[in-house]
């Protein structure tokens, strides 16, 4: 266990105090390792409440600059660093927030050449893309890794959080078990032509934190197998839950994919998490 400082004790202090965290849960996050896809809407509360949580090493992949309508929702950035890249403003907040955390930032997008070789040194993988095809690359490399996966999404007024890990629980699916496959070309609009409520993403990026904490801890009742909706308009929290697909062409007994599968970008299917 970390010897903690004066500063550490005092600003762990909330931790701490709690039984099912203490000083050991407080030294295992400290020592902890999560990767994010992406620095935007979700990514923003998500990091925001791991580098306050005490999470030793936050990695953070985005290859785009901040914009002016970004700050709408994504609260790591403000005016003053429009037109800087996203990690590097992550970074900077990240590290005013809690010296003690070591931001990782990656200039660049997560693709099947790389997606792998990065993960495989972290505890948690956070999945905040703004695209159908990360978000299926980042699901196929987090089981080929046995990564936990804790992924969230947001349109309009509606967001969702699940978690899967079916390489710790043999009945948990992936994220193929509840989208086999990407939905068509042109079927879901972009957050600039439909819309985003920006405080959503503060709802759902920070289920996304307590997931990845209690996680790391190994402590609560996990999401896997489970998917949390929330309906901003109607103030309701549902959760429903998911089951393993027997004919799930990646987590199953007879699996089809065997090797990342790369998507075309190009299709635009955005979510909004932007």
């Amino acid at each position: 266990m970390i010897d903690f400082t004066e500063e550490q004790i005092e600003r762990y202090s909330r931790h701490i105090i709690l039984p099912e965290v203490g000083g050991e849960g407080q030294s295992r996050l400290l020592e902890s390792k999560v990767f994010m896809i992406g620095a935007g809407g979700l990514g923003s509360p998500v990091a925001y409440y791991l580098a306050a949580a005490g999470v030793g090493t936050i990695g953070i992949a985005d290859a785009d600059d901040v914009d002016m309508s970004n700050l709408q929702r994504q609260i790591l950035h403000n005016n003053e660093r429009v037109g800087m890249p996203k990690v590097e403003s992550a970074r900077q907040t990240l590290t005013a927030l809690n010296p003690d955390v070591n931001v990782v930032p990656y200039r660049e997008r997560v693709t099947a050449d790389n997606v792998r070789d990065i993960i495989r040194d972290y505890d948690v993988v956070v999945d905040g893309c703004d695209n159908f095809p990360t978000r299926f690359l980042v699901n196929d490399a987090c089981f080929f890794e046995q990564k936990t996966l804790v992924s969230g999404a947001m349109f309009r007024f509606e967001g969702q959080v699940a978690t899967f890990k079916p390489h710790q629980d043999p009945e948990g699916p992936c994220y193929r078990c509840l989208y086999p496959e990407p939905p068509p070309a042109g079927l879901v609009p972009s957050c600039s032509e439909a819309g985003i409520l920006g405080a959503l993403a503060g709802a759902v990026g920070t289920i996304q934190a307590i997931e990845v904490i209690k996680e790391l801890l190994g402590i609560g009742e996990s999401l896997s197998g489970k998917l949390m909706t929330f309906d901003a308009l109607r103030m309701e929290w549902k959760k429903l839950r998911l089951h393993k697909d027997p004919a799930c062409p990646l987590c199953s007994e007879r699996p089809t994919i065997h090797d990342l599968v790369t998507y075309e970008e190009s299709c635009e299917l955005r979510l909004g998490q932007r």
